[in-house]
């Protein structure tokens, strides 16, 4: 058995596309379709509701290409609508919060975690919980860093600035004695060379875009949904603001160019949804 149908991909913005390329190398026949919801980046500052609704509206439009899976590459939408996601659409949905969590109680030697991510996502305490129901004796320390996502989507993937901002987020947790690190964020595998060189060899950072690539690769398998081999699997990138910024700097993140990049209005969307629902 082969499905062909795309991967659907959705993040608040250009992190998602960590996701995509670890995916990309992952499984190379697999076509793509991505949504970064750019007019609405960070969902991290949004209340839960709000980013349901959000996740949602993301969701809607990815099937209407035909995808066979779902992948929710966002943690603050992970944290409070994967579930919203699962009840809804008929398809496979994955989201970017347990494939980090088992690979993190792997890693740990001394049961001290630390979990960053944006402020939604760490008010949620979702990775805590998560971590507490796999392992008792796990002792977590987490910290909001919000400022890491703007400064990915304008591409400040080094430089004073991003690493002064590193220190002042990442100082109380090296302090802690973590030896673990979550990257509980899509955009922060893009920082990752800043974050490791503040804490030293003495960290594992865990990047959650690799271990949800490993987990798709899982149910794409055991489902007997993998796509057929081929040399051009398509890849199809939609932005809600700004395709051009996109653009350039998600050819940073990819490590190649990513071509057409179109833009959509969501509201639009859901408005002609609404108009054909009534009639």
């Amino acid at each position: 058995m082969s499905d062909a149908r795309p991967i659907g991909v959705f993040d608040s913005g250009i992190g998602g596309l960590t996701v995509v390329r670890e995916i990309m190398a992952l499984l190379p026949n697999e076509s793509i379709v991505y949504f970064g919801d750019t007019a609405r980046v960070p969902y991290g500052t949004k209340s839960p509701e709000v980013v349901r609704s959000f996740a949602i509206q993301d969701t809607r439009f990815l099937m209407k290409h035909g995808v066979k899976m779902v992948v929710a590459a966002c943690h603050t939408a992970s944290s409070v609508a994967l579930d919203d996601l699962k009840a809804a659409f008929p398809v496979p949905v994955h989201g970017v919060i347990e494939p980090g969590v088992r690979a993190a109680l792997k890693a740990t030697r001394n049961n001290t975690i630390g979990v960053i991510g944006t402020r939604a996502t760490i008010l949620t305490g979702t990775y805590e919980r998560k971590l507490a129901a796999l392992r008792k004796n796990v002792r977590v320390e987490s910290r909001a860093c919000p400022l890491f996502v703007p400064l990915v989507e304008e591409g400040w993937l080094d430089g004073d600035i991003t690493r002064g901002t590193a220190a002042v987020y990442l100082d109380p947790l090296k302090e802690k004695g973590i030896d673990t690190l979550i990257l509980g964020c899509t955009h922060y595998p893009l920082l990752k060379r800043v974050i490791g060189d503040f804490f030293g060899n003495g960290i594992c950072l865990i990047d959650s875009a690799e271990e949800t690539a490993r987990a798709i690769r899982e149910t794409l398998q055991s489902n007997g949904m993998e796509s057929p081999a081929r040399s051009d699997p398509e890849l199809l990138f939609f932005v809600s603001d700004i395709p051009a910024h996109f653009r350039e700097v998600g050819g940073q993140c990819l490590g190649r160019p990513l071509g057409s990049v179109h833009q959509v209005n969501l509201e639009l969307d859901e408005l002609s949804r609404s108009r054909n629902h009534e009639t």
